[in-house]
């Protein structure tokens, strides 16, 4: 099989609930364009932005949490759109943690790490590759925050969004790139077939004691404070 299409551990979309969501939306039945559209919005505003206890769960999980952050949802769009037939890639880097403030706080801000792992989905359409990283914040969330800040037209840095257009963000697909984050890059690592490969040569940089700290409070406080924000609508 094609390594693009290929079915992995974390791309597990032969998973019921994946398939079962891909014939319930008729995705399956949509031409090229409308498939990676209807399934990109779905993923960027149907799973809320959230953080999950790991980069490397699989797609079925973040669908099951129904809320997922830039790695996360990669997963699900990539395995989604494999689901019904869409060659996808992976591309990984790092990014300033700097975007993150806000989301995150006080001491557990000081002691994250400043280079944090971030990837963003790149789908193939008539030989032409796109970039869909605008799948990252969900638009509720998105205009909640933009409300929030209501001051800010141009570069905006935090609670999860670092872009050079704040007030109108290219967020919607439509045979084009997509990004709400990528301001913050500084460290490429290149293109992945699949997840599965990306995370076997690059993690985030937490020792074990701060892997369990994440998981168990840093995170559920970072949801919190998105979910604030979220609600401010």
């Amino acid at each position: 099989m094609d390594k693009l299409l290929q079915e992995t551990k974390i791309l597990d979309y032969s998973h019921h609930n994946i398939q079962n969501l891909i014939k319930d939306r008729g995705w399956d039945q949509l031409n090229d364009v409308e498939k990676v559209k209807s399934i990109y919005n779905f993923v960027r505003d149907e799973i809320e932005f959230g953080y999950n206890t790991n980069d490397n769960i699989s797609a079925s999980k973040v669908l099951e949490d129904g809320y997922g952050q830039c790695n996360t949802k990669s997963t699900l769009l990539m395995a989604l759109l494999r689901g019904v037939g869409i060659k996808n890639r992976l591309h990984g880097f790092t990014i300033d943690k700097a975007l993150q403030k806000g989301a995150i706080s006080g001491i557990w801000y000081q002691f994250s790490p400043k280079n944090i792992l971030h990837s963003w989905v790149e789908v193939n359409i008539d030989g032409r590759w796109y970039s869909l990283e605008g799948v990252i914040l969900d638009k509720k969330y998105l205009v909640a925050l933009q409300n929030k800040f209501a001051d800010c037209k141009t570069t905006f840095c935090g609670f999860g969004a670092y872009t050079d257009n704040f007030k109108n963000p290219n967020i919607d697909w439509n045979l084009n790139d997509t990004y709400i984050q990528d301001k913050g890059i500084n460290q490429d690592f290149g293109l992945f077939a699949t997840p599965d490969e990306f995370y076997k040569q690059y993690q985030q940089k937490l020792n074990p004691f701060k892997q369990w700290v994440y998981r168990n409070i840093v995170r559920q406080q970072m949801n919190k404070n998105v979910r604030k924000i979220r609600e401010r609508l």
